[in-house]
């Protein structure tokens, strides 16, 4: 009995606010929270665990400290341990905090973000001296409206409806007179969510986002400005202030230079009642029709020209307080990060003139550190690299994503591909580990994961499941993690159980899903030109029954099943699922021919794809001779055959590779090209709508000119042996350093007249006996 009452009173280190009431449950609420605290002397380290439902930003005497937590689901919440000693002085000091906290409802707040039903926030100090209790200040913001995207569709909730007042700026400084401010209302320990108590939080498995100061390169067009071109620059500087005079409406275009994904700044003195309004873009949209459409998008051309196009997106609207002054303005900066290349300013100003003191802002992301350099003979893919490694860099942050404009989910296809290519530039898995770990948290009752995770609601796509698989193999040939597989076979098996029983007479895999949102699970493919009005899917073949992908999809789920487990010793399992893969291969074979051998779309369906030609190389359904023939078939003629697009470009070039017409990728390479052609920063999501213009996926030339084109990958799991066999095709030369688990290997090689190749390479101290070599037949 002494026990429960201790745990009675315990503090939980949670803590909320009584000032929401019952409407506020449906809309996200920013709260702040604030503690005084007088030191002396001032500490060395003071260390706290720090974590929020659902996302706080931590400020110490008014200065950004950290933001959190990492994301995870209602079975993993994480903290963070800070210390705070840097920000810290002698006497009087304020820890302050700002929570976002997205309503239950999983429509009304970022997909990617879990939430329970005890929203709060969370901070223990080592000693208790300083953690969350009912001695510290709250108070709900009022004054911020957070919105979604769009109506039908709103992965994302953080674009702000926001009026300016001193107390919403000024909060975070010592200073400030809390003493209208309620006091926090703790949660008892034992009312506490047992996902979210202090007992069961896990340490962040990541590194912090990075912050790096930004500044807007220039004005991309002046629409409507008392300022001139030269004025505004200065301004985007820092070099002076713009000032607007009363009853002013300024419409100006600047643009960062690049795509970005950062955290933005606004300071601004007087001008009372002015609103602004920041529209961020990725790019200028065609004038195809007069009409400014954002979902699910206009017509793209040059994404920089702002004479004929127009900037498309969502905004940030501020309206001014007016308390600013030019040494101490009043400041907006929206909760979360923006995307953008482009931003619009609209601007009404009030009855007061209205300077504009400073813009700009801090680049967020994961810190990853590119270390991986390719020089070919084909200059064009140098550009091709720059906007690739851009857009991978855009596409980290907690989690892998899709897309940071649109979206910001970590989808498993996706992922797979983008993991690959950071292992090939920065040898760094510490991303894709916590992104193994997501997939494998998503598992569910039928032995599916989610295509995409964190994701609040339930949204599985049969073939990605695969992805995944691949992503714990390729850990295994970069890293040899023995633990790290045997963590994740227990959902590979229940993933191959769940094709297996759906399994038809024939051995071929059954229907198992149809159209996004029709079906009970979607069966995406690919987003090709002839499946667009099919979501993806292979639409002759949905209609007639099974698809042909999702077999060939199910056999290589068990070839890498297979190497997995004979890996750790499971032998008799590797068996049974080549035996298995062997099975299915013989039922595509016999169900799956059309004309010209080529493999059908869905059994007997006299509709074809390159998708079907490239899986059946990769998993030896066809052996390589024939399905050379195959493929080049289906390369030749782009419109009777559904072409791989670049989501699936990562494969297509594997099979070109293992087909031997590596040479062919020439041509390939021009979907990328015109990318650059057309001022593309990043490389956009498809070749058919560029919904994004920035999508992970396409950042294909990360790994295709170190492991190709110079030929570096693991021979052995954990590269223990490093493979060095470049793959010219159409090239003259190459050289550069890949780096590797095991160290940096160096390679050059060029093209003699013979068409043999002058090889050199250097391998880490540790492979200098020249053992991990191979040669591949020319």
């Amino acid at each position: 009995m002494g026990d429960i009452m201790a745990l009675m009173s315990k503090a939980s280190g949670w803590i909320w606010t009584d000032e929401c009431d019952a409407s506020d449950a449906s809309v996200p609420q920013l709260v702040h929270f604030r503690k005084v605290m007088d030191l002396d002397p001032q500490p060395e380290v003071l260390r706290v665990r720090v974590s929020a439902d659902t996302r706080y930003r931590l400020y110490v005497n008014g200065s950004f400290v950290e933001d959190g937590p990492q994301k995870g689901d209602h079975e993993n919440w994480y903290y963070d341990t800070v210390d705070l000693a840097p920000w810290l002085k002698k006497g009087k000091n304020v820890l302050a905090a700002c929570v976002l906290r997205y309503p239950k409802e999983p429509e009304k707040g970022n997909f990617s973000m879990f939430r329970t039903n005890m929203p709060g926030f969370y901070l223990e100090e080592e000693n208790g001296q300083f953690s969350a209790d009912g001695t510290w200040k709250v108070r709900k913001r009022k004054n911020c409206e957070i919105t979604g995207e769009h109506p039908f569709f709103a992965p994302l909730w953080i674009y702000e409806r926001a009026q300016g007042d001193e107390e919403s700026d000024y909060w975070k400084e010592p200073e400030f007179d809390d003493s209208g401010w309620k006091n926090a209302v703790p949660y008892p320990f034992l009312a506490v969510k047992r996902a979210v108590s202090p007992g069961n939080l896990y340490a962040r498995t990541i590194p912090p986002m990075k912050r790096v100061p930004g500044r807007f390169s220039g004005v991309s067009a002046l629409r409507e400005s008392a300022c001139t071109k030269e004025e505004w620059e200065k301004f985007l500087q820092g070099e002076s202030t713009i000032c607007l005079p009363a009853g002013a409406h300024e419409i100006v275009e600047i643009t960062s230079g690049e795509e970005m994904t950062a955290y933005l700044s606004l300071a601004v003195s007087g001008g009372r009642g002015s609103v602004c309004r920041l529209l961020y873009s990725e790019c200028y949209y065609c004038r195809d029709d007069g009409k400014d459409r954002m979902f699910p998008g206009g017509k793209k051309g040059d994404r920089t020209d702002a004479e004929n196009g127009v900037l498309i997106g969502q905004e940030d609207v501020y309206t001014v307080s007016g308390y600013g002054k030019s040494d101490r303005p009043e400041r907006y900066e929206p909760f979360w990060f923006r995307t953008f290349r482009f931003i619009r300013l609209d601007i009404i100003v009030g009855e007061e003139p209205l300077v504009l003191e400073k813009l700009d802002y801090q680049e967020t992301g994961y810190p990853l550190e590119v270390k991986t350099h390719v020089e070919t003979s084909d200059p064009s893919l140098a550009a091709v690299w720059e906007i690739s490694e851009r857009t991978l860099k855009r596409c980290m942050h907690e989690t892998y994503e899709d897309c940071p404009y649109y979206e910001q989910l970590q989808y498993a296809m996706d992922s797979r591909s983008q993991i690959l290519y950071t292992y090939q530039v920065a040898a760094d898995d510490r991303l894709a580990r916590n992104c193994m770990n997501d997939m494998k948290n998503s598992v569910r009752h039928d032995g599916m994961i989610n295509c995409c995770y964190p994701q609040t609601g339930p949204n599985v796509i049969p073939g990605f499941s695969i992805y995944y698989i691949g992503m714990v193999y390729d850990h295994m040939m970069y890293f040899d993690d023995p633990d790290l597989i045997r963590d994740h076979l227990p959902v590979i098996d229940g993933i191959l159980r769940f094709f297996e029983r759906n399994l038809d007479d024939r051995g071929l895999v059954g229907p198992i899903g149809g159209l996004n949102v029709v079906g009970k699970y979607w069966s995406f493919i690919d987003w090709t030109p002839q499946w667009d009005a099919t979501t993806g899917v292979p639409g002759k073949a949905h209609e007639a029954g099974p698809l042909t992908m999702e077999s060939l999809l199910y056999v290589l789920g068990l070839m890498y099943a297979a190497e997995l487990s004979d890996h750790i010793g499971r032998c008799g399992m590797a068996e049974e699922y080549r035996r298995r893969a062997a099975s299915v291969k013989a039922a595509v074979n016999t169900y799956c021919r059309g004309r010209d051998g080529l493999y059908q779309d869905g059994p007997g369906v006299e509709a074809y794809s390159q998708h079907c030609q490239v899986f059946a190389l990769l998993t030896e359904t066809v052996d390589r001779e024939e399905g050379r023939r195959l493929l080049e078939i289906t390369l030749a003629d782009r419109e009777e055959y559904a072409p791989c697009s670049v989501a699936m470009a990562f494969y297509l070039f594997r099979a070109m590779e293992l087909a031997g017409i590596y040479d062919r990728t020439e041509r390939q390479w021009d979907v990328w090209r015109e990318m650059v052609k057309n001022h593309c920063s990043t490389c956009v999501e498809d070749d058919v709508k560029a919904r994004s213009d920035c999508h992970a996926w396409g950042a294909l030339a990360l790994y295709e000119l170190p492991a190709a084109v110079l030929g570096v990958g693991p021979k052995a799991p954990g590269y223990r042996e490093i493979q060095v066999s470049p793959v010219p095709g159409y090239l003259t030369w190459a050289k550069g350093k890949v780096i590797t688990p095991r160290g940096m290997v160096s390679v050059s090689w060029k093209k003699k007249e013979d068409g043999s190749l002058d090889l050199q390479y250097t391998l880490p101290m540790e492979q200098k006996d020249g053992s991990a070599r191979t040669e591949r037949q020319k």
